[in-house]
């Protein structure tokens, strides 16, 4: 976050932005990082045509969507597996045939799956070695850090809690950036050796460069591995972007893919608000997404089940809230409203003002619950009391669940 002086700015919170796999390894490697050769293709001719091009020993055919689980996937097509192998080119073709318009199933996907439009096709390398690598921020050394083990294509939570003293970290100057003693001493900890050791350095100080470049907020690379062939490439990587950056990388967030989004969360994002359906039948709605998870648990804790995430954030206007209230009314799910604000940057006012409009324009027909707290909090409740509509306030956030789940068992 940065200060202007003599001009107020007001910083509103993003969702994440989605990349596919082939948009974050197309960053990568115009940043000069090593990855896989690849073409991308939306048709299964297109597919036989970049695996000829490739002229590769060994392809990878995979399908793209943001969900996970690829691999074990099932496509509506009958074909099992959303990540193949292949010597060749014409069978490139016809497993495209039975991926591409066809929805992929897997453990993340909604249960239709998530249609296919498009196909990576690669370069297979072998893996002779897998190591982890990544850049972040880290709040407590107020700076970016390097973190690797030698221990990759693993989960590194898990490595850090069975061994330890396999994880290694290095605070980067965010002025003077990767030295090179810094590249060479974590391209040793990741056990590289001979003249893989240098070109694992060079690897590193080009990946904190992309992290400069791009306003990321991590990048993870699992596995960061070394080829028989003598080759230090970056397999599979993560990408994190700082949202508030959004202004200066404008072709980076161009990319993002809402394809896969529920429309509500499409909508929501159109008004700067972030939404997740749940499958209670009590609506949330609070400012902050810290709030919006002890909301949902008092809910749970009190009996109910709460019908979504709707987080307002912290530059709220009138107007969103209006939208917010339309959102959930839409859903046929929600049989109660419970809003819980607590006012530090929001104006409690500004609540109010587009509670009594949303529920006057909008005819409100479900039980409302309303628990508000800090800013402008009188005169918010002034507004509530007086608009003459049957809104039910809450003492906290304990007597708020209480009243919504109550409103519900009363239908």
């Amino acid at each position: 976050m940065s200060l202007h002086v003599g001009k107020t700015v007001q910083l509103t919170p993003r969702r994440w932005l989605n990349l596919q796999e082939y948009q974050s390894k197309k960053i990568m490697a115009d940043h000069g990082v090593t990855v896989q050769r690849f073409f991308v293709a939306d048709s299964a001719n297109d597919a036989l045509e970049a695996a000829q091009r490739l002229k590769a020993k060994e392809i990878v055919l995979k399908a793209q969507i943001l969900a996970g689980g690829r691999g074990k996937g099932i496509f509506n097509s009958g074909l099992k597996g959303g990540v193949h192998l292949t010597k060749d080119p014409k069978t490139v073709e016809q497993l495209a045939k039975q991926m591409i318009g066809y929805n992929l199933s897997t453990k993340q996907t909604p249960k239709d799956g998530v249609t296919v439009k498009k196909v990576m096709v690669a370069e297979a390398l072998d893996i002779l070695r897998e190591t982890y690598f990544a850049i972040l921020m880290d709040r407590a050394c107020n700076g970016p850090v390097m973190v690797g083990s030698p221990q990759g294509g693993v989960d590194i939570e898990e490595v850090a809690v069975t061994s330890p003293e396999l994880i290694f970290k290095e605070e980067i100057d965010i002025f003077e950036g990767v030295k090179d003693h810094q590249a060479l001493q974590m391209a040793k900890n990741l056990g590289f050796q001979g003249s893989l050791q240098q070109q694992a350095a060079d690897q590193i100080k080009k990946l904190y460069n992309l992290f400069l470049k791009i306003d990321a907020t991590q990048v993870e690379v699992n596995p960061f591995g070394e080829t028989p062939e003598g080759q230090v490439v970056c397999f599979d990587a993560k990408i994190n972007f700082d949202d508030n950056a959004e202004f200066r990388q404008k072709e980076i967030f161009a990319m993002d893919d809402k394809s896969e989004n529920e429309p509500i969360e499409n909508e929501a994002a159109k008004y700067d608000l972030k939404y997740i359906g749940l499958d209670g039948n009590i609506a949330c709605f609070v400012n902050g997404a810290g709030l919006a998870m002890a909301t949902c648990d008092i809910i749970s804790l009190n009996g109910g089940k709460p019908a979504n995430f709707l987080d307002l954030g912290g530059g709220v206007k009138e107007a969103q809230v209006y939208q917010a209230f339309k959102l959930l009314t839409a859903d046929p799910k929600v049989e109660a409203i419970l809003v819980n604000i607590f006012g530090g940057i929001v104006n409690c006012a500004i609540i109010a003002n587009g509670i009594t409009k949303a529920c006057q324009e909008l005819e409100l027909k479900v039980p409302l619950v309303v628990r508000l707290e800090g800013t402008n909090v009188q005169e918010a409740q002034r507004i509530l009391s007086e608009s003459g509509l049957p809104i039910t306030s809450a003492n906290d956030l304990e007597d708020a669940a209480k009243k919504a789940v109550a409103s519900v068992a009363k239908k």
